[in-house]
């Protein structure tokens, strides 16, 4: 995999943080399994900065918006915004079937099962909200955004599979990879070629942030779809109205 360039990757910068559009199949911080020395986004913030500090988390397929500060103090500014639920977060998803989600609030706690596991439970689960309101729709998929208020680990894709709305490629939760070959009729496969799904990944993106970058000052930034994410939506609007 070819290594961004950290800078091309800056949405905002100022003297105190950084916010970046975070490439899909990069993980943000140390993963345990990883090999040592595997690229992630905080070797390359620290690269690019020595003090540089990653003020919250986006899993390894997930593109998007992500604040990296530049000092500890801002460091906890961001965080502590985090924790009290003060930052606006708004994901785009590309999930399986027609859905019509107007402002849909799923409120169903999420228990972390360890190892990368989450699953729903009423009784030991942490609770856990995330909205959803419906913004495009294909004839086999719609596109959502997705609002969590709280941040648990996989929260938005849990969430989707429990209005069996798996979001497309998540194999974790369901979801199904998309093929060219059932939106497009008469697609032809070249003879020993086998077909590749249109994204590689789950369709998930972090498409927005609003936060404050100082007690008066709040900012929103969006962060553009990576190509994949945007080629997707391209075929969906061409074969799959």
């Amino acid at each position: 995999m070819k290594i961004p360039k950290f800078t091309d990757l800056i949405l905002f910068e100022d003297d105190n943080l950084i916010v970046v559009n975070k490439p899909p199949f990069i993980s943000t911080l140390d993963d345990r399994g990883e090999s040592e020395g595997e690229i992630n986004m905080l070797r390359l913030a620290k690269s690019y900065h020595g003090d540089a500090q990653i003020c919250h988390r986006l899993d390894k397929e997930t593109s998007g918006a992500l604040i990296i500060a530049k000092n500890p103090e801002t460091y906890r500014f961001v965080s502590m915004q985090f924790e009290h639920r003060k930052v606006k977060k708004i994901y785009h998803a590309v999930i399986e079937g027609t859905h019509v989600f107007n402002d849909l609030l799923v409120d169903l706690p999420i228990l972390n099962a360890g190892k990368g596991n989450v699953t729903i439970s009423r009784q030991e689960g942490k609770h856990a909200e995330t909205y959803f309101q419906s913004l495009k729709f294909f004839k086999h998929y719609t596109l959502v955004e997705c609002r969590p208020v709280t941040g648990r680990m996989h929260q938005i894709r849990i969430h989707l599979a429990t209005q069996r709305a798996s979001i497309a490629g998540d194999a974790m939760y369901r979801g199904k990879p998309v093929f060219l070959s059932t939106l497009k009729r008469k697609y032809n496969l070249g003879k020993d070629q086998e077909e590749q799904p249109i994204m590689k990944r789950f369709a998930l993106h972090a498409f927005e942030l609003t936060f404050n970058i100082t007690p008066e000052t709040d900012i929103t930034i969006h962060a553009p779809y990576p190509k994949d994410f945007d080629t997707l939506l391209k075929l969906l609007e061409k074969w799959d109205m």
